[in-house]
């Protein structure tokens, strides 16, 4: 056990401490053994080819507002919006299925510590409390994590005025 796992143990109370294992040496050389077949495994693996996120998520920003354009779109040629739109959300959901998702936020309740980006705050007196009202760039996420932070604007309920012509005591 090297110095910083005993240093570790020690920080913690005794009952809680553990000790470490006890195992035969035949086990011990299996178990470097394995360790070295490892380390020569990873070694050998191609790493696989690098993946532009930024790219990704602009690809995917622009698929989602081409999806909007389409679903606002009155009048025209309905048929062939009806028809480009199937192709979006097949690509769309292609691209879910290797992993890509991209999030619209519109109606979704808004607070401080959410992982989006406010562009504007208006009052509104309609809502009672912060909603998004408008997406104006969708967060999108490769294998769960986050590679664009969505963008929004935000509806919060009107404030009282404070009054500014009270005396205090």
């Amino acid at each position: 056990m090297t110095w910083r796992e005993q240093f570790r143990q020690l920080r913690h109370h005794r009952a809680f401490r553990i000790p470490p294992p006890e195992w035969p040496p035949e086990q011990q050389k299996q178990l470097a053994a394995l360790l070295r077949a490892l380390d020569t495994a990873k070694a050998a693996a191609e790493p696989g080819p690098e993946i532009d996120t930024k790219a990704l998520a602009t690809a995917a920003t622009n698929l989602w507002r081409a999806r909007r354009r389409l679903a606002q779109q009155t009048g025209g040629d309905r048929a062939q919006a009806r028809q480009a739109g199937r192709y979006l959300q097949a690509c769309q959901e292609a691209l879910a299925d290797a992993g890509l998702v991209v999030r619209d936020h519109d109606r979704e309740r808004f607070h401080s510590g959410r992982s989006l980006e406010a562009l504007v705050f208006n009052e509104d007196p309609a809502v009672d409390f912060e909603t998004v009202t408008e997406t104006v760039r969708p967060s999108v996420f490769l294998n769960d994590e986050r590679i664009q932070m969505g963008q929004v604007i935000v509806s919060c309920p009107v404030r009282a005025e404070n009054n500014h012509g009270s005396s205090h005591a």
